[in-house]
């Protein structure tokens, strides 16, 4: 595991914490790339995880890319380009790829700057909560590069194509109130009540059968790009497949009870 990537638990909630306070929670390192696609992997593997918070530790969330190892051409920014192209590939794009697979329920819980790769990493989730001092910035073109891990493809699904493109095409931060306008943040909140309000909402979903949730959740990743057609097809053979579980007669039987439901992902 990384040094700059700590895990715990919350009864059914895995809590990510990004700290790493020299570089502002940079994105950055083979140890670092590994450690998140081993623990979404992890998650993935295991149903008693019903949904995931990621945070950044000292009052940033991660300000993306290390500016310094930019400047110094080093690390996943040194050599020639086509270096350069399969390092971003076998690199920092480790991590959409990895929260791409990711079947568990995401929420990102934003307090200060998400800047670049930080801001995407948060569109990487499926709920994203934000400090009242929390700022976004899709500011690839201010350093004079594009987004590498995505951001083109994640932001105009979130935010739509018009304010993906300003926010893309001027690299200017957006603040906790103009990103709650334009939908990239569902909530937001005092910094001292981010990480309850997120946890809230994390056992809200956790609340909910395990295996039901992360059907839930390809298929509204799948309808991003897939016909209606298609979606009622796969939906269909989820919904067979669901009635068939423990968890659905036990949902049932507790409503009819009037008690509430204990679900065991079977």
């Amino acid at each position: 595991m990384s040094a700059e990537l700590r895990t715990e638990r919350d009864g059914h909630v895995l809590i990510l914490t990004i700290d790493d306070p020299k570089t502002r929670n940079a994105l950055n390192g083979d140890a670092f790339f590994a450690a998140i696609e081993d623990t979404l992997a992890r998650a993935n593997a295991d149903l008693d995880v019903r949904c995931i918070v990621v945070t950044g530790a000292g009052g940033a969330f991660s300000s993306g890319g290390n500016i310094r190892d930019m400047h110094e051409h080093k690390g996943m920014f040194g050599g020639p380009a086509a270096t350069l192209i399969e390092r971003y590939r076998t690199g920092i794009q480790r991590i959409p790829r990895a929260f791409s697979a990711l079947d568990v329920p995401a929420i990102a819980a934003v307090d200060g700057p998400a800047i670049g790769a930080g801001c995407d990493l948060a569109c990487m989730c499926d709920i994203r909560v934000a400090s009242d001092r929390a700022v976004f910035a899709e500011s690839f073109v201010r350093v004079g590069i594009v987004a590498g891990d995505g951001g083109s493809w994640l932001l105009p699904r979130i935010v739509g194509y018009s304010h993906a493109a300003e926010m893309a095409f001027t690299g200017a931060p957006v603040d906790a109130a103009k990103a709650l306008a334009i939908g990239l943040v569902s909530e937001v909140v005092p910094p001292e009540k981010l990480m309850a309000t997120a946890l809230a909402t994390a056992a809200r979903i956790a609340a909910n059968p395990p295996q039901v949730l992360r059907w839930t959740k390809r298929l509204l990743k799948e309808a991003q790009h897939q016909r209606l057609e298609t979606i009622l097809d796969m939906a269909a053979a989820h919904q067979a497949i669901a009635h068939g579980t423990a968890d659905h007669a036990e949902a049932v039987a507790a409503m009819l009870e009037k008690r509430p439901p204990v679900f065991e992902g079977r």
